[in-house]
């Protein structure tokens, strides 16, 4: 029996990952990755590396991060404790959905996760107070090729939910994405 149900987005590539949870009256049980159940998902790599984040305070951003080639990188977003608005954004050069965007709420309660392909920026807005994030990612970080796009860029225009109370100075400094932008090789 599969553990998880695959949603496709409008987005080509990025996928919701929904957990089924087994239950019964001692609580419940849920798989986070199964590198065979996710390959019809389109996770064909190892993972490379496992992040943990927390986040202290509703209204937060994080992102919009990525990893620029050769160290592009898929991403299995999951949220333990709290919830996020979590955001994905296209940045593929030559995609037909250049700089849109796709979010969906993860929370501890819900258990999705989001499954993020190479090419799209992440970030995430915190809903609640004490947030933490699992993140499974292809590639291990690669601080000389990663970047981002300023999470509030009239381009890219994601409507964040709540009031941003706090982002990183690396996060408010990154450019405006300029008219000429044609997106990041793979």
């Amino acid at each position: 029996m599969g553990r998880f149900v695959v949603v496709d987005t409008p987005l080509v590539g990025l996928k919701v990952i929904c957990r089924m949870p087994i239950t019964d009256s001692r609580g419940s049980f849920s798989r986070v990755f199964c590198q065979e159940e996710l390959a019809s998902a389109g996770w064909r790599k190892p993972i490379a590396q496992i992040n943990h984040s927390y986040t202290a305070r509703r209204g937060t951003i994080r992102g919009l991060h990525f990893q620029r080639s050769p160290n592009a990188e898929m991403k299995l977003v999951s949220c333990i404790r709290g919830a996020v608005w979590d955001v994905a954004v296209d940045v593929r050069a030559g995609s037909p959905t250049l700089l849109q965007w796709h979010a969906e709420q993860l929370s501890a309660d819900n258990g999705r996760s989001l499954l993020i392909p190479e090419g799209f920026a992440h970030g995430f807005q915190a809903l609640t107070d004490h947030v933490e994030l699992v993140y499974c990612h292809s590639v291990a970080y690669a601080p000389q090729t990663e970047t981002g796009l300023w999470p509030l860029d009239a381009r890219v225009s994601v409507p964040w939910p709540l009031t941003a109370t706090d982002m990183s100075d690396r996060d408010a400094s990154f450019p405006r994405i300029i008219r000429e932008f044609e997106g990041v090789l793979l």
